[in-house]
Formats: structure tokens, C-alpha cells, sequence
């Protein structure tokens, strides 16, 4: 502990922010501070180490081997005072929970209430958040994503394996007599999508590159209201499109599903000993999970 009286607080804070963060502006506009100030605190902080932390490159700053470790370690050491902190307040009896949106409002939302039957004591932050996954230095007890569960910094846990197919209007799937009526159509495009229509084609034997000459949207879900209105035929997932087949504003218009890589999937932080509002949510979505897949196997054999 004495060796800790020569180093400040607030030059590690810099340092470690640098560090997360990658560049000296980033680290000063989360810290509230000016670029001068940080970098006057790493510089102290360098002399204090008696080595330097990072090497300065013409694309910025780098760790050297040295700063590889200790900003692990610092992340480490901040994130658990951070806990440590949250106990005055009892933050830490409050599960942190970051959920893909459509996640959230089709599957988790409505069932929280029975959640909190199950256990009325817990309480539950979310966060609707598609952003990349940060586990290692965040506070984010457990997180639900949708892809293909490579996640360096959690271990994933599949939830809900998604299966691709394409949807319409009722009205839109009355040109299409089959699959290869497709060709012909206005397909609906959104930006870095994680299905491709290459499978769904090769699993009903269609070949050829497809126009892919309707509208292209940023957002899947202006995609959906643009296929909802019957400007054309979107290729989408399960739960994605479950209310709008439900209540007949879309139509499958074939029957191939095509099994994919992508699913929503439980990431909890790696080398991070679970609390017990984590096992309780875990458990919980375990048994909810469960009784839907049993629930829907009922209904294929009647």
C-alpha cells in the first residue's frame, strides 16, 4: 500500500481512460477535463512509473508492453471500485441487463411480469442498446445480442436460434406465384444485414444474382415499415417479424425457413464472479425459454 502514496488517482483515471479509449480527446471529454490536462497526467503518471506507458506514433498513441498489462489491471482495479462505490447506495443489487431492442419490447417487456413473480426482490436496469458489446469495462452485468455469439470479451449463451425467410403484404404475395417471382419483384435492402438471400436462394434451388432494386434503408425496422406498406418483399428473421405475421400485416409468402447462424444469445462478463441477481435472471430466462420451445412442439403435434 505505501508504493500506491506516490502515484495519483487521478493520473491512473487518465491513464486508464486513454487507454479504453484510444486517444487523448476521447479520454478528456469523458473525464471532463481539458486534452492539456490529460496529457499533463500521463506524462506525470510516465515519470512516477519511471517508464513510459504508451509510445507516440503519428496515428497516436500505443501501449508498449508494459502499458498492455497495466491497463489491464487498472481496468480491472476501476471497474471493481466502481462496485465498491455502488454499495452506498445499493446499485449493486440492481441487475444491469443491455438487450437488442427488438429483444426487449417483442420478447423481454412482455415478460416481466412474471419475472417479477418469480422474483420480487430483483430489480432490473435495461438498457435497449444494439451496440457493440463492451463487458470488460463496463458495468453491464449481463447482455442480449443478436448474432453469431463470437464474443472475445463474454461467454455467450444461445437463447433463441432465428431462422430467415421472406415476407410481404398479403396483398404484395398475390404476383408471386413461386419462389422465382422474386426476380421480377422489388426487394427491400437495409445496411450491413446478417442474413443473406444466398441461402434462402440456394435452399429452394433459385440461382442468380437478384436486382435488389427497391428501397435501401439504414434501419431494419424502416425496412419493415416500408415491406408493411407493400413497397416490396424483405428477407427477415423470427422475431423480428413475429407481431406483424401474428396479426396478418405481413404473410410468408413461401414456406422454406432457412436455419441460420445467427440467434439472440446470453453474454455474461468473462473472469467476472456472478452475483446473485445474475443467477436469478439466468436461470429465470433458462426456464422461460424452455416453456416456449415446449409450448410451441405442442402446437406442431396437434
Amino acid at each position: 500500500m505505501k508504493n500506491l502514496n506516490r502515484f495519483h488517482l487521478n493520473g491512473l483515471k487518465a491513464v486508464e481512460a486513454i487507454g479504453r479509449l484510444g486517444s487523448l480527446p476521447r479520454a478528456a471529454e469523458e473525464l471532463g477535463v481539458s486534452v492539456s490536462a490529460v496529457s499533463q497526467q500521463l506524462i506525470r503518471t510516465e515519470g512516477q512509473m519511471g517508464q513510459a506507458i504508451f509510445d507516440r506514433t503519428r496515428a497516436g498513441l500505443v501501449p508498449t508492453s508494459f502499458g498492455k498489462t497495466l491497463l489491464a489491471r487498472l481496468e480491472e482495479g476501476f471497474q471493481q471500485l466502481s462496485r465498491a462505490v455502488a454499495l452506498a447506495d445499493g446499485v449493486d443489487q440492481t441487475l444491469l441487463l443491455s438487450v437488442a431492442p427488438t429483444f426487449a419490447s417483442k420478447w423481454l417487456v412482455p415478460r416481466l411480469g412474471r419475472l417479477r413473480a418469480a422474483h420480487p426482490d430483483l430489480k432490473i436496469r435495461i438498457d435497449p442498446s444494439p451496440g457493440v458489446l463492451d463487458l470488460k469495462s463496463s458495468d453491464i452485468d449481463l447482455a442480449i445480442r443478436l448474432g453469431s455469439g463470437d464474443w472475445q470479451d463474454g461467454t455467450p449463451e444461445c437463447l433463441l436460434p432465428q431462422k430467415m425467410f421472406p415476407v410481404c403484404t398479403r396483398a404484395f404475395a398475390e404476383r408471386l406465384r413461386g419462389p422465382a417471382d422474386i426476380f421480377n419483384q422489388p426487394i427491400i435492402c437495409y445496411e450491413n444485414p446478417m442474413f443473406s438471400w444466398d441461402d434462402w436462394q440456394a435452399a429452394t434451388g433459385l440461382a442468380g444474382p437478384l436486382p435488389f432494386d427497391g428501397p435501401t434503408f439504414s434501419d431494419p425496422w424502416l425496412g419493415l415499415e416500408a415491406t408493411i406498406s407493400g413497397q416490396g418483399i424483405m428477407l427477415a428473421w423470427d422475431l423480428f417479424v413475429e407481431d406483424a405475421l401474428a396479426d396478418g400485416r405481413l404473410v410468408a409468402p413461401f414456406p422454406t425457413r432457412v436455419p441460420s447462424s445467427i440467434a439472440y444469445w446470453l453474454v455474461s462478463p468473462k473472469n467476472r464472479k456472478p452475483t446473485p441477481q445474475m443467477l436469478h435472471f439466468q436461470n429465470w430466462i433458462r426456464s422461460e425459454i424452455a416453456q416456449g420451445n415446449a409450448t410451441t412442439e405442442h402446437r406442431l403435434m396437434l
